[in-house]
């Protein structure tokens, strides 16, 4: 047993939280596990680990080896695939995280068009609006709408995202169209929970800064789609991300309402760690998207 094995067993096994799990993920057995963390504690002449028969968990001294090692290990697979990749198709599994709503409109077919092009690279997609950890939980890359938030990482714009208020013709022929956002007291709205204000709504004022419109209604859904579903149907104002009226302002079914006191876009970008020998892979779809996506957004046309 070499050395670098028993590092990727030690690392494995702070990172499952047991030597089982570590053995799984490393596809062998526990007994293996035990064996290469006790050959790495006995080179060290340091104990790494705590066991008892319910948990594992790093010493002290432990966890400082693990906060060295990771980064290099991760390096050198970094490295190991990139040059690997120099002389074949690019092959290997990529981890992306990305917000439910626009991952699962927009994103995914950007993604199934990559997966055409390149049938080595297998493609590990999480939606979800949890922002994630991208180093710690292991993604190779993440695509995030608004501010990014995460200085450690490499920021990559795509494009961007405007946020409109919509209904039906049918409901504004009822109640009249809102002429300000303080109009917007007198009318019933649908709540995205998504937000995180649901029932203030912005706005650009008339200096340039945002205002915040409060709003209610009897309707709540924690996502868009249904948000936009319900204006549809005549329910109420909906304040939605573009993309996903763009296809009801297209049809006539939703009309935009309020233009003039839109707030600024929100950016969409691809976030990933730094590195001196950056996966090709992940290069790849950081390239692809950003072609894809160079162009005004298709969901901004024809309304």
């Amino acid at each position: 047993m070499d050395r670098l094995e028993c590092d990727r067993m030690f690392l494995a096994v702070i990172d499952t939280g047991s030597f089982t799990g570590a053995a799984e993920k490393l596809g062998t057995r526990s007994g293996q596990a035990s064996k290469l963390i006790s050959r790495l504690e006995t080179e060290l002449g340091v104990r790494l680990l705590n066991r008892t028969t319910r948990s594992v968990a790093p010493t002290e001294a432990g966890r400082a080896y693990y906060d060295r090692l990771k980064p290099l290990v991760d390096e050198l697979d970094t490295l190991d695939l990139d040059i690997r990749n120099i002389s074949q198709s690019p092959r290997g599994r990529l981890r992306l995280t990305a917000p439910l709503t626009f991952g699962t409109l927009e994103l995914a077919p950007a993604l199934n068009a990559f997966a055409g092009l390149y049938p080595d690279i297998e493609l590990d997609v999480t939606f979800s609006d949890r922002v994630v950890n991208v180093v710690d939980e292991g993604f190779d890359l993440a695509v995030r709408v608004g501010r990014p938030g995460d200085s450690s990482l490499i920021i990559r714009r795509l494009c961007a995202v405007r946020i409109v208020v919509v209904a039906a013709p049918p409901y504004l022929d009822a109640h009249g169209s809102p002429a300000t956002p303080a109009d917007l007291a007198k009318h019933a709205c649908i709540i995205d929970t998504n937000f995180r204000e649901p029932n203030r709504w912005p706005f650009k004022g008339e200096n340039g800064e945002v205002e915040m419109a409060s709003v209610e209604g009897r309707i709540r859904y924690s996502n868009a789609e249904a948000c936009v579903q319900a204006a549809e149907l005549g329910l109420g104002l909906a304040c939605v991300p573009a993309f996903v009226a763009g296809d009801a302002l297209r049809s006539g079914k939703l009309i935009r309402l309020l233009p003039s006191f839109e707030t600024d876009p929100y950016d969409v970008h691809v976030l990933y760690p730094h590195s001196r020998h950056l996966a090709a892979k992940v290069r790849l779809l950081v390239d692809f998207l950003s072609e894809r996506y160079r162009q005004t957004p298709h969901w901004e046309h024809g309304w």
